[in-house]
């Protein structure tokens, strides 16, 4: 009688160990968040808890192992830097965190992020737009993001829109960090200038700048 008892209280202690350890929330709104092929994994915590740590795994579609990755591991942020194990954007992804308590033992479900791809998901920034007054000659240089650049070397393009007076616009376009040169404007005009980076490739495009004016001597 006593063995019964004690293997009933054992079997009731492993329980509610079991039960401990199924008690967290999973993290909620993971979701990527991409800007020039720079991809971030985001997600809200679960609760207030200051003993929460992350884990973060991704895989490719059509995949059927999850990897861990390494830099988001144990950690106590709500994002996760994923743009090098997505770095293919001819790939789709997927990626989920779980959160943990080590003064617990505890550990959350996995909660999973909807499919990603870089190429369709992505968003791209506008350019900078830096322009010199010499006259009635303005000089117009466009700089496409850095980040952008360091992914797409080649095939990136910058329409570049001179707003008159009145609303008329001329559109140019000029490959990234080339310079265009508009000579002989009418003197003691206010004109405007924006810019938008094109990538042909992959049908993207960003939102135009903000618009930049001079008015010519």
């Amino acid at each position: 009688m006593n063995r019964l008892l004690l293997g009933a209280v054992l079997l009731g202690k492993l329980a509610l160990r079991v039960t401990a350890q199924e008690m967290l929330t999973p993290p909620g709104q993971v979701k990527f968040e991409s800007t020039d092929y720079k991809n971030i994994l985001r997600w809200a915590a679960p609760t207030n808890s200051s003993c929460l740590q992350y884990h973060v795994q991704y895989k490719i579609y059509g995949e059927l192992d999850w990897l861990n990755v390494s830099n988001c591991q144990g950690i106590h942020r709500h994002d996760c830097n994923l743009s090098g194990a997505t770095s293919d954007v001819r790939e789709w992804y997927y990626a989920r965190v779980r959160a943990s308590c080590a003064a617990t033992s505890s550990k959350s479900a996995w909660a999973m992020s909807r499919r990603f791809s870089p190429r369709w998901d992505t968003k791209i920034s506008p350019p900078t737009v830096k322009l010199n007054l010499s006259k009635q000659d303005v000089v117009v240089q466009v700089k496409a993001s850095r980040v952008l650049m360091r992914k797409v070397h080649n095939g990136v393009h910058n329409h570049i829109y001179v707003v008159h007076p009145g609303g008329k616009e001329e559109v140019y376009e000029v490959a990234s960090g080339s310079r265009l040169t508009l000579t002989e404007l009418k003197p003691r005009i206010r004109y405007c200038f924006q810019a938008q980076t094109v990538i042909p490739r992959d049908m993207k495009s960003s939102d135009r700048s903000t618009a930049e004016c001079i008015t010519t001597d």
